[in-house]
């Protein structure tokens, strides 16, 4: 009985525990990274895109699914999904990751900084 309660208890953290990049990054800290982005991009439940796609839910989502954002053809032939540390490395320098994106983005070089943008991203996605 005791072992079926430590289990329990230990799926119930486990299913509460933040992920890799939240437990990383500070999203407080994310939401200034992001005002960055917010000059393309939105995280808007309601949708809508800016110059970039909407990043509302983008951790899980797949690459080049926005309806209604017309994505280069190297996003749309891409074919991943989000997870925060595909976002880390294509954050670290978008053209590099994905030759022939139309983001016309350096990159974030600070470690950190992606790890507090991937947390915000997350984050407002609630």
């Amino acid at each position: 009985m005791r072992l079926l309660l430590s289990m329990r208890v230990l799926v119930a953290i486990s299913l509460a525990t933040a992920s890799p990049a939240m437990a990383q990054g500070d999203a407080a800290k994310g939401k200034l990274v992001f005002t960055q982005c917010a000059v393309c991009h939105k995280i808007d439940k309601a949708g809508g895109n800016g110059i970039g796609p909407n990043l509302y839910k983008v951790v899980g989502r797949p690459s080049g699914s926005v309806a209604g954002f017309t994505y280069s053809p190297a996003m749309t032939k891409l074919k991943i999904t989000w997870t925060a540390e595909k976002l880390d490395g294509f954050l670290t320098h978008p053209a590099g990751a994905v030759p022939g994106t139309r983001m016309p983005f350096a990159g974030i070089k600070d470690p950190a900084s992606r790890q507090n943008l991937i947390a915000y991203l997350i984050a407002a996605s609630r």
